[in-house]
């Protein structure tokens, strides 16, 4: 069975998110979420709210499993027995900086592979960022994430 990490901070987990993971599986026999913490970002869900809405997102998914990791990525997939790492590019912009975090992946450990995905046109704009931001502002996002994750933010804003 060929394992790929899929890697982030999912604040919150949206469609592209969960589209990559879907595509992924045509390539892998499993997939697995990896929640980084990420304090340095400030989260604005805890690393246990992520773990949960990323979980019932992801529960109709066949051989999809989520976990939190800390530490380094390659050796975390090392551990897991990964043979690869799997990263979205929506963008040039985002290109340069997976390539930094590939190249230094593979000086790591030359055994682990980064796939690079491009997301499905529908989503080839959309960020968690942007998910926070129009949320912030009372706007819907509808379509931008599963409506569990839609609830979630309405709630967080709400308080």
């Amino acid at each position: 069975m060929k394992l790929a990490i899929c890697p982030g901070t999912f604040d919150p987990i949206t469609n592209g998110h969960l589209d990559l993971v879907e595509r992924g599986l045509r390539i892998f026999d499993e997939v697995l979420i990896a929640v980084a913490p990420s304090p340095k970002k400030q989260p604005l869900f805890t690393l246990e709210e992520r773990l949960a809405l990323i979980r019932e997102s992801s529960r109709g998914l066949r051989n999809v499993s989520v976990e939190p990791f800390d530490g380094l990525l390659v050796e975390y997939v090392r551990s897991k027995k990964g043979v690869a790492i799997v990263r979205g590019l929506r963008a040039v912009s985002d290109f340069e900086y997976e390539l930094q975090l590939a190249l230094m992946n593979r000086k790591l450990d030359t055994a682990i592979e980064t796939v690079f995905m491009m997301p499905s046109q529908e989503y080839s704009f959309l960020t968690s960022t942007i998910v926070k931001e129009i949320a912030s502002f009372g706007g819907s996002v509808q379509g931008l994430v599963p409506d569990l994750v839609a609830d979630a933010l309405k709630k967080k804003f709400a308080s």
